[in-house]
């Protein structure tokens, strides 16, 4: 028996009939909704989410440059990974990182890698795929390092700290490089999951200004003062600004008080999926480096970003924000722990007047 299928097929999946079968009853040999692939792509970014969302600025260049490829994306927070049922520019396919992921990763014959985590268990799983071509990074002498000349710099920046305040390049350009391309302003693909209810008691008043408390408890030298965040949210108040305070299970303790303070509003904490609908609620955003800033830059907000630990050329902002820095500057770099205090120089007032700066943008 001769029986047509086409397993070059963006539609075809092997396991059950594709999505044009089930709905308008087509089979391979006669079917018009036909799409063949070329290339096939694997991308490994597993975390954190940040860097997740950050990383899908790659996407519209590789959609650009090879339209008929198909693209995976091997992650460990698939909710914010954009797929073609989002927006055309999207990926075909999430694998979850895990046993089953990797096995069917092992398993597929892949024209291009792209391995952007220096983590050694993701390394090594790079040594172990079958592809044509590997950018980024792999396992050597049982140790990360770079696949090629093309992630060197950015190997380094990593691993040298001098070199990292040295750097002049922005994350989106750093990656880019990686993969043989330039940076020409490519914005963050992300799903705004408006399909996602919103909390209760979201503020009404406008403009809205979300504050995200807290940070990622690895680098707790980000933290502004909780004094200060007090009085942040007195001043907004004070200025007609509806203020909206934002975080997760770190940050709910902290968020509770201020709110208590009656100054501002504090729905809770919620999944990821419905976080991200709350921010979109957001008119400016105030954040230290964290997940929440790269959902705001994602979903296009203004930001007023705190950073301390970090080399500023890394963030890019799109023109929709700024960077405030304790004043004088910060020594350290990503330290665990510091007797300085340094954000303990970035006072009220600046933020307050960053603030102001943002949302007269929006009238």
């Amino acid at each position: 028996m001769t029986y047509t299928i086409h397993r070059d097929c963006r539609h075809f999946r092997g396991h059950l009939p594709c999505r044009p079968h089930k709905q308008q009853g087509v089979v391979c040999e006669s079917c018009g909704y036909y799409e063949p692939f070329k290339e096939h792509i694997l991308i490994i970014k597993l975390a954190a989410v940040g860097d997740v969302i950050r990383t899908t600025v790659l996407l519209r260049k590789l959609r650009k440059e090879l339209p008929q490829a198909w693209i995976s994306w091997l992650t460990e927070t698939p909710a914010v990974v954009p797929t073609r049922a989002f927006d055309k520019d999207g990926v075909d396919e999430v694998l979850k990182w895990g046993h089953d992921a990797t096995l069917i990763a092992r398993s597929t014959p892949w024209d291009w890698v792209i391995v952007l985590d220096k983590d050694r268990e993701v390394c090594a799983l790079a040594n172990r795929l079958k592809t044509k071509k590997l950018s980024g990074y792999l396992l050597k002498d049982g140790l990360p390092a770079p696949a090629d000349e093309l992630a060197t710099d950015k190997f380094i920046t990593g691993i040298d700290d001098f070199k990292n305040r040295e750097n002049t390049l922005s994350y989106p350009q750093e990656i880019f490089r990686i993969c043989g391309y330039e940076w020409q302003g490519e914005e963050y693909l992300f799903d705004p999951r408006l399909d996602q209810p919103l909390p209760e008691g979201v503020p009404a008043r406008q403009p809205v200004i979300g504050l995200n408390t807290g940070c990622a408890p690895r680098w707790k030298t980000r933290l502004w003062p909780f004094e200060y965040w007090e009085e942040l949210t007195y001043l907004l108040s004070q200025k007609g600004y509806a203020v909206l305070l934002l975080g997760g299970p770190d940050e709910d303790e902290r968020n509770t008080a201020l709110a208590s303070e009656g100054n501002a509003a504090y729905l809770g904490y919620f999944p990821l999926p419905q976080f991200i609908r709350l921010v979109g609620e957001c008119d400016v955003v105030v954040s230290a480096v964290t997940m929440a800033m790269h959902i705001a830059i994602g979903l296009q907000k203004r930001l007023v970003l705190f950073n301390n630990i970090f080399n500023p050329k890394e963030f890019e902002l799109y023109g929709r924000g700024e960077i405030i820095e304790p004043h004088p500057p910060c020594e350290c770099t990503f330290p665990i722990s510091c007797d300085k205090n340094c954000m303990s120089r970035i006072t009220p007032d600046i933020v307050l007047a960053a603030v102001e700066r943002q949302a007269a943008v929006l009238r």
